[in-house]
């Protein structure tokens, strides 16, 4: 794997992270999940600077948010207990096939 997408999947990893801990943190009253939170937050952009370094912003910031979306929805469901409709799911199926598109086909997604 190159090291961008490398740099790209913490990232993601971190943004994750972050947004997890952000839910646990009950809105910045607790302590260790509100550190975390901006911990996560600081690693996931750092690495995020550096994929930029190789890739386009746009191209970046779509893979970035849009798995960081699908990974958060199945996290709330599993950790959270919060349920997906039928159409949330449609939703997050379409953000992965929108990836999947611009992994595979773009000739603006450094590979």
């Amino acid at each position: 794997m190159p090291m961008h997408y490398l740099y790209l999947v913490l990232a993601i990893v971190a943004e994750t992270i972050g947004t997890t801990a952000l839910q646990a943190s009950q809105q910045f009253s607790r302590l260790w999940p509100s550190v975390l939170v901006v911990v996560a937050y600081g690693i996931s952009f750092y690495l995020l600077a550096l994929a930029l370094k190789f890739m386009p912003v746009g191209i970046v910031y779509a893979i970035w948010s849009g798995l960081g979306i699908v990974l958060i929805a199945i996290i709330g469901f599993i950790v959270f207990g919060q349920r997906l409709d039928l159409p949330a799911v449609l939703g997050l199926t379409l953000i992965i096939v929108g990836i999947l598109i611009i992994h595979l086909f773009s000739k603006s997604a450094v590979h």
